[in-house]
């Protein structure tokens, strides 16, 4: 829906499933606490876990190549049906049309999944930032890495961003070759 100034606002339907992280609220729970959302997502089988991350970067794929860098996206954006073993990504708000300059001297964000640049008044801010982010979210949401794709990890969530993955694309075909392997 379009909004009055150019705004674009998303509206979904309502669905089932509980956010991997709530910081705020009485009901909050610490991610490692065996009840939060969080552990009991990394308690799934190592498949399970890896299903729900193909579908968070075969999203990313396509709003990379619409022109569009995810800033604050972490584990609070991500709702899972435990009982459909599904993955929905929300709380879109800050995705900003990219490359772009960092303009503070801190963007927002959980800082367990912020690139370097996120903290670098000046900064490019573009794919291989949200490269960095994607990989911390196999990093933080995986209880164990399958050696094919630690490397892919590794390469992703480098401190120097020209060690990295180029672009969204180029990260999610280097993912998928290490899950066929």
């Amino acid at each position: 829906m379009a909004l009055p100034g150019g705004t674009i606002a998303l509206v979904f339907d309502w669905l089932p499933g509980e956010i991997l992280y709530h910081p705020a609220g009485r009901e909050a729970l610490p991610r490692h606490h065996p009840d939060s959302p969080h552990a009991r997502f990394r308690a799934r089988p190592t498949e399970e876990t890896l299903a729900a991350l193909d579908t968070l970067y075969d999203l990313h794929r396509v709003v990379a190549a619409a022109g569009f860098i995810a800033v604050d996206l972490y584990d609070g954006c991500l709702l899972y049906d435990f009982e459909r073993a599904a993955l929905h990504v929300i709380d879109l708000d800050e995705y900003r049309t990219g490359p772009f300059a960092n303009h503070t001297d801190r963007l927002p964000g959980s800082t367990r999944f912020m690139a370097p640049e996120e903290f670098t008044r000046g900064a490019r801010i573009d794919q291989a930032t949200t490269v960095f982010t994607l990989g911390r979210c196999a990093r933080v949401l995986l209880e164990e890495i399958p050696d094919p794709l630690a490397a892919v990890i590794d390469r992703a969530t480098r401190p120097d961003r020209a060690d990295r993955h180029a672009t969204v694309a180029e990260f999610v075909a280097a993912w998928d070759a290490g899950r066929l392997r």
